[in-house]
């Protein structure tokens, strides 16, 4: 009978970490002065971001993020940006998670983040680097090899964009929230903004176009202006 039980535990440790991690999930914690903030992971095929920022305000709070491998039920992350410790960047922490359906959590922790997506239904579910723009008719290529990135992450229904330099350690900025992709227009709906707080709440259209592994993201930018950039899916 204990051999039975043994052999049972070890299925269903294996059936939960045999989960994919890719798409959003989500947790509520409270700060330490009574605050409550929303923390939102996001997975793609091999990267990864966590945001935290104020439930009700969208104040923004911290970023980090990079790739990410899962071997059995040890996550082993690459750290490209972090927000509150640059020496963490180029570090690769791992730590044993349990990863089911539903939620996902660092052994050891009491934080616990529920599903919110499964990489659908959004058309450029993905990890994506700014690879270009179109400025007066002239496209002005953009090499992604480089350290300076912008990367844009997106699950079925969540995005975020974050601009990092990974030679200098240096974090440039970060935004985002939900999106949806309906009929050629993709709509950001901003939910924290780095650089500026006053921008959560704000709903962006753009025209969006995929072809052959670049998407290209027409319309007004948050300040105004128009933008017409090209983003590659990031291999």
């Amino acid at each position: 009978m204990k051999k039975l039980f043994l052999l049972l535990s070890l299925f269903l440790s294996l059936k939960a970490t045999a989960q994919s991690p890719i798409g959003a999930w989500e947790a509520l914690t409270t700060s330490d002065q009574g605050v409550q903030l929303r923390n939102v992971l996001i997975f793609s095929d091999g990267y990864q971001v966590l945001s935290i920022y104020e439930a009700e305000s969208g104040k923004f709070i911290h970023s980090n993020g990079g790739t990410w491998k899962l071997e059995g039920s040890i996550m082993t992350e690459e750290v490209e940006f972090h927000t509150d410790n640059p020496d963490k960047v180029g570090t690769t922490p791992n730590f044993e998670i349990v990863l089911t359906e539903d939620f996902i959590q660092i052994v050891g922790s009491e934080v616990k983040f529920k599903r919110i997506d499964n990489g659908s239904p959004g058309a450029l579910q993905g990890a994506w680097l700014m690879s270009g723009r179109v400025r007066d008719g002239k496209t002005q290529t953009r090499d992604t090899t480089r350290p300076r990135k912008t990367m844009k992450i997106l699950s079925g229904t969540r995005f975020q964009w974050i601009a990092y330099n990974t030679e200098t350690k240096e974090f440039k900025g970060t935004g985002g929230g939900t999106y949806t992709t309906e009929d050629g227009v993709y709509t950001e709906n901003i939910v924290f903004f780095s650089r500026d707080d006053t921008k959560a709440g704000l709903s962006l259209k753009f025209d969006y176009e995929l072809n052959n592994g670049q998407w290209n993201h027409k319309g007004l930018s948050s300040k105004g202006d128009p933008i017409h950039e090209i983003w590659s899916v990031r291999e």
